[in-house]
């Protein structure tokens, strides 16, 4: 089992900095960020990927990311060479993130963007299929969205960088989404159970295939490997006061 945090930027970035530097002192073994343009009118949101660049040069053992990139509003290529530059800056442990993204008023459509989950959902099929190409060296796709034919250089550190896409339990789409990529962050509240975890996700579509659960406090690890979770992750929720400080007692504290 390894554990996980997931970090929404939106305080100073000094601060998240820290906060990754101090999750790696004290055992965790990823740490992951929100990817968002707004959250709300009054929360200020940093960029993730600027971020990670910084957390890629000041940790050694964390394994980075996104949780999640809502790829339906990025150029797939854009990317593609955000995360070839992440993975050489850390020496090989990126892993990305994708799912649908929200809210779709204040984060998409008042940006232009798409808000349609439907919409967003067939884009994210599309830009997943161009990303996974261009990490892999070349794509020919012609899709209803998106028509890309390009080689890009270099390749990763990594043979592959490992995408794990998100979904809303007990939704059955991103889940089935999930089973052609790398793993699988169900998302639900409240948080699933692990007998609720393994009867909607049921077996693995293979040995290396990432199942990522949401942690909740008091809960024994075992107990979730038994439902099949690879990966435990504990965040925080910014709309509730104290947050940053609950976020600074997790990196302070080994997982537990």
């Amino acid at each position: 089992m390894r554990f996980a945090l997931s970090v929404p930027p939106f305080t100073d970035p000094a601060v998240v900095l820290g906060w990754a530097c101090s999750a790696e002192a004290n055992g965790w073994d990823g740490f992951f960020l929100w990817d968002h343009l707004r959250w709300d009118d009054q929360v200020e949101v940093h960029d993730p990927w600027v971020l990670l660049g910084a957390v890629a040069t000041a940790t050694t053992r964390l394994r980075i990311g996104t949780m999640v990139t809502p790829l339906s509003r990025r150029r797939p290529a854009v990317v593609a060479k955000h995360l070839v530059t992440l993975d050489h800056l850390s020496g090989g442990r990126v892993t990305l993130g994708v799912g649908l993204g929200d809210p779709p008023g204040l984060d998409f459509s008042d940006f232009g963007d798409e808000p349609s989950y439907q919409v967003r959902a067939a884009i994210t099929d599309e830009a997943l299929d161009v990303l996974s190409g261009l990490l892999g060296g070349s794509v020919a796709h012609r899709g209803e969205h998106l028509q890309v034919t390009a080689t890009m250089r270099p390749a990763p550190r990594q043979p592959r960088i490992p995408i794990w896409v998100a979904g809303r339990a007990p939704n059955t789409r991103p889940l089935e989404r999930a089973r052609r990529w790398d793993g699988y962050v169900p998302i639900a509240s409240p948080f699933l159970t692990p007998e609720q975890l393994a009867a909607y996700v049921g077996p693995h579509p293979h040995d290396a295939w990432d199942l990522v659960a949401q942690w909740p406090h008091g809960t024994s690890p075992d107990a979730w490997a038994a439902a099949g979770a690879t990966w435990l992750v504990r965040s925080v929720w910014p709309h509730e006061a104290g947050w940053r400080e609950e976020l600074e007692a997790l990196v302070s504290a080994p997982p537990a």
